[in-house]
């Protein structure tokens, strides 16, 4: 249990939150959401049931309005026709008697509440008592068929109200009745209608102000509108007054104020919220009780299955109440039961994993998905040369260092762990750099992992998470090395040894024959033969000696002050049959005196030889070959060149790699491509470095062995 516990003390802490506080919360939010819902569309149902009643009772104290501007005009109609008729009228018309029609209009008018009155005699006012009424406008007025009219008088004062009538006992006479829509008239009206009355003409319709907008909207459609107009603050209903002909002359507008309802909403929206609070309040409640009750049961399975996480299997699952939960906890118990029981069998597989793994030869290790190594059995450790604690968690090419050709690494394109991975299986031999600087030769068996597929179809994919892959690996250092040694030695002799033998078996059974036949200058000729195929073929075995000592790794010099001029001398002797047979000469030009080389003197006469060798080759029959030098600072520099063909093009360095012959060889002149890589190598363990170019101003090729001068006692 202390495990379990520096385990759970390990962990990172988090917060989360329990399921009692989201039932709680999900509880609340569920009923407040739905209380304020509630609450949001009373409101708004409340706001809309306002405003209906508030437009309904502006429209209809504007259409109280503009009745009682159409009853003033019938008054005015009858109180026109009542004085036409009266005979006092007539018979003050017929004398002329302008004092008296002033006076009768003064008492007529005060009477029947007008603002004026006047007699007309040929459109021109005869008499007339009312100053605030324009007669001249009205006297301007076309007679038409109705005898109502609505005048918008030319300045900014209000709308007049009138009516005419003929007076029968004087022709061409005219009684006109008026009433000025004033501000008394505007106030009579407002109280027969019950709310603020406003009367306009067209002009003041389209003055600046909030009600702008729907005042337009009436004049264009000529039709009642209603509205409620935030920015003014009011509910405004707006009615067109028409005249006798029908046109629109002003307009009728009622208004009620919105802050007079406002209080009432108010008060309402704050008792709703209340009630939304409460109900949230005891649903808050209700589901704490709820949750907890809920909740118990899930904590104690919790707790085992916690238990059962940190690998105690042995506490068995408690029983909780309920169906659905109780049939979970009975399920965790058989869970358990079936755990106990598999995590006993995979030990016990393990332990003989284990055995087996550490008890085989060969070394075994694991790889993740990313190639990082997870497992190192003993003897793979001491193959590496490493402890496996010191392997565990690296990057398995960097604890293994394959080295492939040119010094890059296999991990990339031919690493068997990543092929296994698509093949199946792989199997590679590697050449392994220890940290020790020693190599081995290793063969890694590689098997598969277990791979991601798409659906039930086998197929390729990529290392399920967690995924081991294991690695056999054998240590054949030994036999890889006596195998590559011997393959050399038997494909160079094979390859190479062939043609001088059989050009020499040739000649010997032909001396043999024809011994006593031959003339002393053909038995010579095969003498010579003979003797050309023993030199090349002792060439041959000193360059396939040397190659093998360099592949073995024997390639020490044996360091001696060493006379350069001595070197050539014996390179000359032992090249110079070579160069008669074909009737080449040999020419040397060298510095004097030379400056001695520490070096081992055989292998420097080695390569001059092959220098020779090669010009020889390459060189026409009885062409000069020449050998030169010259010292430059601390190099001393020797050359061999020819008249030969001369360099290909694609030559540069690849001319002293192992195995390269020149597209330009004849088939009988063909050798193994040894003679320059041994050169190079020779002259590389010197200090030195060769370089091949052609010749200054001729045709041929020029092969340079720069030295080191100076002799190290």
């Amino acid at each position: 249990m202390r495990n379990h516990d520096r385990a759970a003390a390990n962990r990172e802490p988090t917060r989360r939150l329990s399921l009692g506080t989201v039932l709680t919360a999900v509880n609340v939010g569920l009923v407040a959401a739905a209380v304020l819902c509630l609450v949001a569309a009373a409101a708004g149902l409340l706001r809309r049931l306002t405003d209906e009643q508030a437009l309904a009772r502006v429209s209809l104290a504007s259409s109280n309005a503009l009745r009682a501007i159409e009853r003033a005009g019938e008054e005015l109609r009858v109180s026109a026709r009542l004085l036409a008729q009266s005979p006092i009228l007539g018979r003050l018309v017929q004398e002329r008697d302008t004092a008296g029609l002033q006076d009768l209009f003064a008492r007529f008018r005060r009477t029947n509440n007008l603002s004026g009155c006047a007699v007309l005699l040929e459109g021109d006012p005869l008499a007339r008592d009312g100053g605030a009424v324009p007669w001249g406008a009205i006297a301007r007025l076309p007679r038409g068929a109705d005898d109502r009219f609505v005048l918008r008088p030319a300045g900014d004062g209000p709308l007049v109200l009138g009516a005419r009538a003929a007076v029968p006992s004087a022709p061409q006479t005219t009684v006109v009745t008026a009433l000025v829509l004033d501000e008394t008239f505007v106030r009579a009206t407002s109280r027969q209608a019950g709310l603020p009355v406003t009367i306009l003409d067209r002009q003041q319709a389209f003055l600046e102000a909030p009600q702008g907008s729907l005042r337009a909207r009436a004049l264009d459609t000529e039709e009642p509108v209603a509205e409620r107009l935030d920015d003014a603050g009011l509910y405004l209903a707006v009615q067109p007054l028409r005249g006798p002909s029908g046109e629109v002359v002003g307009l009728v507008e009622t208004g009620l104020p919105t802050a007079g309802l406002l209080p009432a909403q108010r008060r309402f929206n704050r008792s709703l919220l209340l009630i939304a609070l409460l109900v949230g309040g005891l649903a808050a409640l209700f589901s704490v009780l709820v949750g907890r009750r809920l909740v118990r049961p899930l904590e104690a399975l919790t707790s085992a299955s916690a238990r059962i996480g940190w690998g105690d299997l042995s506490t068995p699952i408690p029983r909780v109440p309920g169906a659905e939960i109780g049939a979970l906890a009975s399920t965790m118990e058989e869970m358990r039961g079936h755990l106990l029981q598999l995590t006993a069998e995979l030990r016990r597989r393990q332990r003989e994993a284990e055995a087996i793994v550490t008890g085989i030869v060969e070394g075994v290790f694991s790889v993740d998905r990313e190639r990082r190594i997870r497992y190192l059995n003993p003897q793979a450790a001491a193959i590496v040369g490493l402890r496996p604690e010191e392997a565990i968690g690296r990057f398995c090419g960097d604890v293994l260092n394959p080295q492939g050709p040119e010094g890059v690494r296999p991990c990339e394109d031919r690493c068997p762990i990543v092929h296994a991975r698509f093949r199946g299986s792989a199997r590679a031999t590697e050449d392994l750099l220890l940290l020790s600087g020693e190599r081995r030769s290793v063969v890694i068996t590689s098997a598969p992992a277990d791979m991601e597929r798409d659906g039930d179809v086998a197929g390729a994919g990529a290392p399920v998470e967690g995924a081991r892959q294991f690695q056999v690996i054998r240590d054949e250092t030994e036999v890889e090395a006596t195998r590559r040694l011997r393959d050399t030695v038997l494909a160079n002799i094979t390859h190479e040894f062939r043609t001088p033998l059989t050009a020499q078996l040739a000649s010997i059974e032909l001396l043999r024959d024809r011994l006593g036949e031959l003339k002393p200058e053909e038995a010579r000729d095969l003498v010579l033969s003979l003797e050309r195929g023993t030199l090349r073929l002792t060439q041959l075995i000193d360059n396939l000696l040397e190659s093998v000592r360099i592949d073995a790794g024997h390639d020490s010099i044996r360091r001696r002050p060493v006379a350069i001029d001595e070197v050539v001398d014996e390179a000359v002797d032992l090249a110079a049959p070579l160069l008669a047979l074909r009737d080449q000469k040999l020419s040397v030009d060298l510095p004097y005196p030379l400056p001695a080389v520490s070096g081992d003197a055989p292998r420097l006469v080695q390569v001059l030889v092959n220098l020779l060798a090669n010009a020889n080759k390459f060189a026409p029959a009885g062409s000069t070959i020449g050998i030169g030098g010259e010292v430059r600072d601390a190099d001393l520099v020797l050359w061999v060149e020819d008249e030969g063909p001369g360099l290909p093009p694609e030559a540069g360095d690849r001319l002293f790699e192992r195995f390269m012959r020149s597209p330009g060889e004849e088939p009988r002149e063909s050798g193994m491509g040894l003679g320059l890589f041994i050169v190079k190598s020779i002259v590389e363990r010197h200090g030195g470095r060769v370089a091949a170019r052609d010749r200054d101003g001729a045709a041929g090729t020029r092969m340079c062995v720069i030295l080191p001068a100076g002799a190290e006692r």
